[in-house]
Parts: C-alpha cells; sequence; structure tokens
C-alpha cells in the first residue's frame, strides 16, 4: 500500500507552493547526479561489470602519467651498458620505476611520440640512482641509468661521437 499524507497534514491551498518550493531543489540534484555520472564516464571511472574486479587486469591509459607497471619494461642497448658500468641491477631499475619520485625538471612528459620521466631515488644497496624512462604505448624504455653520487667510467657505443663535429 502505498505511503499517503492526510489532507489533514497540508492544506490543499498549500499544495501548489511546495511544487513550486521544492521544483528547483529537485532539479539541481537532477543535474548534480547527471554531472556525475557524465564525468565518470568521459573519465572511465565505471568498470562494466564483465570485468574481474583484480586491479591487474583494468586498462589503464598510458597516455596520462607515468605508468610504474613493470611488466611494460624495455632495456635500450645503451641503458644495458650504463647498468653494467655503473653498477645498476634491473631489479634496481623496477625498485626505482615503482618506489622512486619524479624530477619534472629532468623530464619531459609532453614528449611524442614517448614522454620521457626522471625517477629518483636510492636503490636497496643505497646507491642514488636517476632512471630515464619513455613511455610508448605498448612499452616502457629505460632510455640511461644514473648514479648522481659517483662518476663511473664507461665506454659505451656512441660515446665517442657524442664530442665529434660529424
Amino acid at each position: 500500500m502505498p505511503f499517503c499524507l492526510p489532507l489533514s497534514f497540508i492544506s490543499l491551498h498549500q499544495i501548489p507552493y511546495l511544487k513550486s518550493k521544492a521544483l528547483p531543489y529537485v532539479v539541481l540534484i537532477v543535474l548534480a547526479v547527471a554531472v556525475l555520472i557524465i564525468r565518470q564516464c568521459r573519465s572511465g571511472g565505471l568498470i562494466s561489470a564483465d570485468r574481474s574486479k583484480n586491479s591487474s587486469n583494468l586498462e589503464v591509459n598510458r597516455n596520462r602519467g607515468f605508468d610504474r607497471r613493470t611488466s611494460f619494461i624495455e632495456y635500450t642497448a645503451h641503458a644495458k651498458c650504463r647498468m653494467g658500468c655503473r653498477q645498476i641491477s634491473t631489479s634496481e631499475v623496477e625498485e626505482i620505476m615503482r618506489d622512486g619520485n619524479i624530477n619534472y625538471r629532468k623530464s619531459d612528459p609532453d614528449a611524442r611520440p614517448c614522454p620521457t620521466y626522471a625517477v629518483e631515488g636510492m636503490t636497496h644497496d643505497n646507491q642514488h640512482v636517476r632512471i630515464v624512462f619513455a613511455q610508448c604505448d605498448y612499452k616502457t624504455k629505460v632510455v640511461t641509468t644514473i648514479d648522481l653520487d659517483h662518476e663511473w667510467e664507461c665506454h659505451c657505443p656512441g660515446d665517442d661521437k657524442k664530442f665529434s663535429n660529424n
């Protein structure tokens, strides 16, 4: 049985007044809910029911900030050489990728096709490092590794061309 107010509670001449007074509030509430739904849909915040609740299966927009997932990592030849010279392991690179701080003064998040992020931190063996990552569509390339506290001698391919005028 539906809920009804007794007529003695509200006199008949007050009904149009209540409708006109409450109408702006109802309209505001409906608009607010509509705006929230639209914002959620545009930002991809609504997860469809057929997706798993496991966050690792959710898609991440790799064009919005630095993606710290190490499953996309790929090492350039230059990075491998620098890692060898500077005694930086792949586990340390992944550790900095996950937990390091982005140095935006050394980064170029607007670079195309691959934004670059210089991520700094202390490794588990107390090396203060900066790792430069290039985040492309389907992989994150390690561009170079730098030990910020110690100067290492390194002879990587291409180093001799760096200072030539050719």
